[in-house]
């Protein structure tokens, strides 16, 4: 797996632009490999043609007589999130150490930082998203994980009327990943979702009357 991982950040530091100078004076190791287009792969049963972030086929490479498979690729196949740290020259693969809150990004007209807004049961979060709005609505917003993370901690708490029903959608391939009730009882519900090789969620819940939902932004996060 070690030997993967060196054929896979070469790929993304070639993909994020480095030219042939950047190389000189680096870790790697010039070697002679090949491309292997006899190889059929499948998942799951179902042929599979491993492409790169721009959708362009990849194929696997063959070196001392071990075939390197690109991790991107795969693991996105499998629903397992991979990122790469550029800085760090550290891939991840699957759930990772430390959550990254979904403040990061996140963006929706509900989104307040008013200290009259943020506070719930006498913790001000800061940032937070709260649908104050009134009468019969759908709540919904949008985070965008990007294939980044395995895991989503979301906290959500209903305030006057209990949310029936809390969907979490991948929004790219429109299949439901997660739904659940959130009662006024509950108080801040923590929902912990899958997400790997996920790129958009679409959450949303139907509100009703005075009823309002409350997602603090820096204590949801991924992972």
């Amino acid at each position: 797996m070690k030997k993967k991982w060196i054929v896979t950040i070469s790929a993304a530091s070639m993909m994020l632009g480095a030219g042939t100078g950047a190389f000189a004076g680096s870790n790697l190791q010039e070697i002679k490999a090949y491309f292997d287009k006899s190889l059929k792969m499948t998942v799951n049963g179902k042929a599979f043609q491993p492409t790169n972030d721009k959708g362009v086929p990849t194929l696997p490479i063959v070196y001392n007589g071990t075939t390197y498979l690109p991790v991107r690729a795969v693991s996105g196949a499998l629903g397992v999130a991979v990122d790469y740290d550029t800085k760090t020259k550290t891939v991840s693969i699957g759930e990772k150490t430390e959550g990254t809150p979904i403040a990061d990004g996140f963006e929706d007209m509900y989104r307040t930082k008013d200290p009259q807004m943020t506070t719930f049961n006498g913790k001000d979060y800061k940032d937070v998203y709260f649908n104050n709005a009134t009468g019969n609505r759908s709540g919904s917003f949008m985070l965008y994980p990007k294939g980044k993370y395995q895991k989503l901690y979301l906290q959500v708490a209903a305030i006057g009327e209990d949310v029936e029903e809390l969907v979490i959608k991948d929004s790219d391939k429109d299949i439901i990943l997660k739904q659940e009730s959130v009662t006024v009882a509950d108080g801040l519900k923590t929902i912990v979702v899958d997400i790997g090789g996920v790129s958009e969620l679409y959450i949303y819940g139907d509100l009703k009357g005075q009823g309002k939902l409350f997602v603090p932004l820096t204590t949801s996060y991924y992972k």
